[in-house]
């Protein structure tokens, strides 16, 4: 298990690295060719190469867009699993926070579980409606009253880039540039902790002790049905009496 607490601070992030995979052309292209079909592009038949690249270009947005938004169940159980997470590292319970997190996959055809890329989609744009003022809801100048939790942490580096990104409203257009700088774990991680300082900015803004006490009308902790919540700690190994 991956623990969210460091005993020694975060190296800074190293330079991107660059790793081929026999087959991972034609892997994206399959991927992508429905999308390309909705621009006229038969992956079999390649035009000439300018059309296929901005082709390629807008099939790779929508695709990421598509990850990174989820809706629908999906959205249910990405949201549970984060609210269970927050509510962990709120008791200090960075062990039952780990848990949750390392039961999260790169990837779930069948939804069956909360994905990577969904967690820190949902994260970064609330943080970003929450932090640039978008949200009435939200305290105002919620951001100048965010800090980290104390300690060392897996992420760290990754949740001041997006804090200071979601300030701007800026955190959800920079996914590419904050994962080829940190690198997706890091930002899986720091999205976490950055959602957890500022739902207990939020919660100390109301006279909340906790991130449980978050008023209802929060948007990751509205109410949540309560099998998304059973389904994501059965993915994790938690006991009833633990969430």
């Amino acid at each position: 298990m991956a623990q969210m607490r460091r005993r020694d601070p975060e190296p800074p992030p190293g330079p991107p690295r660059i790793e081929f995979k026999p087959g991972m052309a034609n892997e994206m292209l399959r991927e992508l060719a429905p999308l390309l079909a909705e621009e006229g592009i038969d992956v079999d038949s390649v035009p000439d190469i300018e059309t296929l690249q901005r082709a390629m270009n807008r099939a790779v947005e929508r695709h990421n867009m598509a990850l990174f938004t989820p809706v629908g169940d999906t959205r249910e159980l990405t949201a549970a699993a984060l609210r269970l997470v927050v509510e962990a590292l709120a008791e200090d319970d960075t062990a039952l926070a780990s848990a949750i997190l390392d039961q999260v996959q790169p990837e779930s055809p069948d939804n069956s579980a909360p994905t990577v890329s969904a967690c820190i989609g949902i994260t970064l744009g609330l943080l970003d409606d929450w932090l640039a003022g978008s949200d009435p809801t939200a305290p105002p100048r919620l951001g100048d009253r965010v800090r980290l939790p104390k300690g060392h942490w897996q992420g760290e580096h990754a949740a001041r880039d997006i804090l200071a990104l979601a300030g701007q409203g800026r955190a959800f257009r920079s996914l590419g540039s904050l994962i080829t700088r940190q690198g997706g774990p890091q930002v899986l991680h720091g999205s976490v902790l950055a959602l957890t300082a500022t739902i207990r900015a939020w919660s100390k803004r109301h006279r909340h002790a906790n991130a449980r006490a978050c008023p209802h009308r929060h948007p990751l902790t509205a109410t949540i049905p309560s099998h998304q919540s059973r389904r994501v700690a059965m993915i994790a190994g938690i006991r009833p009496a633990e969430f």
